[in-house]
């Protein structure tokens, strides 16, 4: 009978450092990556109550706003023991409004645990986090949850892992019975069976050294399979499996691990964390395969201020300090927390940081160890932590903390574009201040949040990744600060673009009494690739506009190209060259030279002709068979492209591109013509065209 100690959590974090593990769960919404993590919380002796997000008392979705919906919005961390290993494990969100949290914590995590829905097999949040962690070079695990369900398919899954994902999965355990027969795994490296059943919390289970009689030749052949994969990865291993020598336990475990750090193979595994069976075998995988800060030995980052000279750190505490801001939270309670990977030295409490991407020095008041929203104050962090730093006001998501002496800009993190605005004003004048600054602090949270005024109309807007995403910060806006506020109906993200290629010149020439005011310059337009953004280049020779005036220039082009052209929507994917010009020696200035510009820019895009374009979002459509027909017929007239379909279990699953702008409220419609059987995903993919009747349409529309 194997039972795992529970402790409580000791306080002395002074492990070393390969004791040390930084892991994110990540996973499609609805795979159960936060009852895992509560799972797992609660093996570890840090939780002595098992939290169920139907009942709302999961540690991890601690705010109002996910125990309400049952799903989780931020990304919370929180720090536990395994078999004297620390984990620092940060429970990340699965809808795609929320992306930009699993963004940033993948960007400081060493290792993942990818959780899948053994009915569901690899869904699209599964493709889009899987990208995220390659973007980021994260050794991951997998974990095929759901197993008791109706249509559980552990082999099939697995095989989606590795066609759909381009991953090299290694099979750890072989299942024991499926759906509501399911009762434990078979540990292929140990050839045991783990039988959970007798306890309900899973805390006690059964290791047996008997194979079920109708399994032993399946779990014999997968095991075969297991280490030729093991064996391949390492070149004496390979030998010794060649010559048909036995390659024991510990060998097999060593390789694996360097295997797993080296990104070549992926263990996968099988549970139900819901029914609290096979969640211990994943613990014990995240200690035995997936990095300490040891095994990825240093970090690389740029010199500041130089030609790209790439410097190091070594990831132990008696290196020169190099962290980074990786998440800003508002906390009622201590004020603005940055959550800070600390890759290299340590911090004190009541020191100095140097914020290398603003140059300022910034004092750090306090340091808190977190455990979802709940703190514990220390004294000092070390390099290999994931900490909260209170005391630094100006420090933003993905800036670098460094030592003054010893600086060093470290990969910052890239987020995506908003797809989706609306308007939002106070529902009275006096609180407008009071709206600006709700607003301001949400912004800082999350870099996927923007908010602009449109000074024409004088309206608030703000955009962000999807209607529920803006629902939810409207929300918090209404609960956490007492703000109350009118909302417009969602607006699709639009922007224009450019056709050809066309120059223009801007002249501005304004004689008062006294000094007048004198701009001029010539420049010329080219259209960029889809998602190239824009792009200013200084091509001028021999001083015809002063150097002082170029950036003068340049933010009259980038005030004309947020205000727009064709319908007042932010250009982009627009090269502009700034060629030629003259100056007055006395009348030329920054602002004459900023409406020059200006000038300049409006002109020259009129004659390259204008386009306007619409964001297109990637569709998954989960229907019943029957059903399939007329979803595509819906899909079709909402001027989408259905990329191809296929059937799993007893659903058909349709993947489709459309814009936007034609699925408002298609949740409502896909229940409705599905009887309140469909479901669908979807994300932002990229920006087409809008054809010319739909936009002749809204110019008539005002």
């Amino acid at each position: 009978m194997a039972q795992q100690q529970r402790h409580i959590i000791t306080r002395d974090r002074n492990v070393p450092l390969d004791k040390i593990r930084n892991v994110g769960i990540i996973a499609h919404i609805d795979s159960g990556k936060t009852t895992t993590t509560e799972r797992i919380l609660f093996y570890t002796g840090s939780s002595y109550k098992l939290g169920d997000i139907d009942e709302g008392d999961t540690q991890m979705d601690w705010m109002d706003q996910e125990r309400e919906r049952g799903i989780t919005i931020v990304s919370a961390a929180t720090t536990t023991f395994w078999k004297d290993v620390r984990i620092n494990i940060i429970d990340t969100p699965g809808h795609v409004d929320f992306t930009a949290e699993v963004e940033r914590s993948l960007r400081v995590l060493d290792g993942g645990v990818v959780i899948f829905d053994a009915e569901e097999g690899v869904q699209s949040q599964s493709e889009t986090v899987w990208r995220q962690a390659d973007k980021y070079k994260v050794p991951r695990i997998c974990f095929i949850n759901k197993m008791d369900k109706l249509g559980a398919d552990f082999f099939a899954t697995s095989k989606e892992i590795e066609e759909r994902l381009g991953a090299n999965p290694v099979i750890m355990v072989y299942p024991i019975g499926k759906e509501d027969e399911f009762e434990g795994v078979i540990d292929l490296l140990t050839m045991k069976s783990l039988i959970w059943g007798k306890d309900e919390t899973g805390i006690e289970y059964d290791v047996k050294d008997k194979i079920p009689d109708n399994l032993k030749d399946l779990a014999r052949d997968q095991r075969a399979q297991m280490v030729e994969k093991i064996a391949e990865t390492d070149d004496a291993l390979l030998e010794k499996y060649l010559n048909g020598e036995e390659i024991s336990v510990e060998e097999l475990k060593k390789a694996l691990r360097k295997a797993v750090i080296g990104y070549k193979l992926i263990p996968v595994y099988a549970g139900t964390s819901l029914r609290n069976k096979g969640v211990q075998p994943v613990l014990d995988a995240m200690v035995d395969y997936l990095p300490s800060p040891v095994d990825l030995k240093e970090v690389k980052g740029v010199k500041p201020h130089s030609e790209g000279e790439v410097v190091t750190r070594q990831l132990t505490p008696d290196e020169h300090m190099a962290a980074l801001a990786f998440k800003i939270q508002l906390d009622p309670h201590v004020g603005k927390i940055t959550y800070t990977r600390i890759y290299s030295g340590t911090i004190k409490s009541g020191s100095y940081v140097f914020n290398v991407n603003s140059g300022k020095r910034e004092r750090v008041s306090r340091i808190l160890l977190m455990h979802a929203n709940q703190r514990e104050e220390i004294d000092t962090a070390f390099a290999g932590e994931i900490v909260a730093l209170v005391g630094p006001k100006d420090t933003k998501t993905g800036d670098t903390i460094a030592d003054e002496d010893h600086p060093i800009l470290l990969e910052q993190i890239t987020f995506p574009e908003p797809v989706i605005s609306l308007a939002i004003e106070p529902k009275t004048k006096a609180d407008q201040e009071k709206l600006s600054y709700a607003l301001q602090r949400l912004s800082d949270e999350d870099p996927t949040f923007q908010v602009k005024v449109n000074h024409e109309t004088n309206q608030t807007i703000m955009s962000g990744m999807g209607e529920l995403h803006l629902e939810i910060l409207v929300d918090r806006m209404k609960r956490e600060m007492g703000m109350d506020a009118n909302v417009g109906k969602p607006q699709v993200a639009y922007k224009e673009t450019i056709k050809d290629h066309a120059d223009a010149e801007g002249k501005y020439i304004k004689q008062t009494g006294g000094h007048g005011q004198y701009g001029h310059c010539l420049m010329k337009v080219d259209p960029l690739g889809r998602g190239e953004g824009f792009k200013f280049v200084n091509a001028i020779k021999g001083g015809a506009i002063p150097s002082e005036f170029i950036p003068s220039v340049e933010k009259g082009v980038k005030q004309a190209l947020d205000k727009g052209i064709l319908l007042g929507f932010p250009m982009t994917d627009i090269q502009v060259t700034l060629y030629d010009g003259s100056y007055h020696d006395v009348d030329s200035s920054d602002i004459a030279f900023q409406i020059a510009g200006s000038m300049a820019l409006q002109s020259a895009v009129k004659k390259a002709g204008l386009l306007l374009l619409e964001p297109i979002m990637r569709l998954e459509i989960t229907v019943p068979d029957e059903y399939m027909g007329t979803a595509i017929g819906d899909i079709s007239s909402r001027r989408g492209k259905v990329q191809g379909t296929e059937k799993r279990n007893r659903v058909s699953i349709i993947k489709a591109f459309a814009p936007l702008a034609e699925l408002s409220g298609y949740a409502t419609i896909l229940r409705s013509l599905t009887e309140g059987r469909g479901v669908f995903y979807m994300e932002p993919s990229h920006y087409e065209i809008v054809p010319v009747n739909i936009v002749s349409a809204m110019q008539n529309n005002g």
